[in-house]
């Protein structure tokens, strides 16, 4: 089953989609942060079949946490309340990783969502 990974952000969201073997994260969409953003997150997960979502953990270089966890910690509150499993994976400097691989383009929080999906990807597999 895939997962959907989340870059969260205060104007943009990136989302990205592991493949139905859970080996690697794909950029999907990004959508804008508005009152409308877990309805069309909600239903893409539905679309997919999604029942687990990962979301990036932000933090500073020192690792405290950066201005925008706090709201992405309610987020993930309001993900659980609707029934999915939610994973927080530590990030750092995804979108400027992701800048730096591909350029700045419409699609770079969703590349950052994809970065930080592949993470928690390459970390299950040292589980198994």
């Amino acid at each position: 089953m895939r997962l959907l990974g989340i870059d969260y952000g205060s104007k943009r969201i990136g989302i990205a989609l592991s493949d139905l073997g859970r080996q690697f994260a794909m950029p999907f969409s990004v959508i804008n942060n508005s009152k409308n953003h877990l309805q069309e997150i909600i239903k893409i997960a539905q679309e997919k079949d999604i029942k687990e979502i990962v979301i990036g953990e932000s933090k500073n270089y020192k690792g405290e946490a950066n201005t925008i966890l706090p709201e992405s910690l309610n987020f993930k509150m309001d993900l659980e309340k609707e029934g999915f499993t939610v994973h927080l994976e530590p990030e750092f400097m995804t979108s400027a990783n992701a800048e730096r691989f591909q350029g700045k383009n419409d699609m770079l929080d969703a590349s950052a969502a994809a970065l930080i999906l592949q993470s928690f990807l390459d970390k299950q597999k040292v589980k198994e």
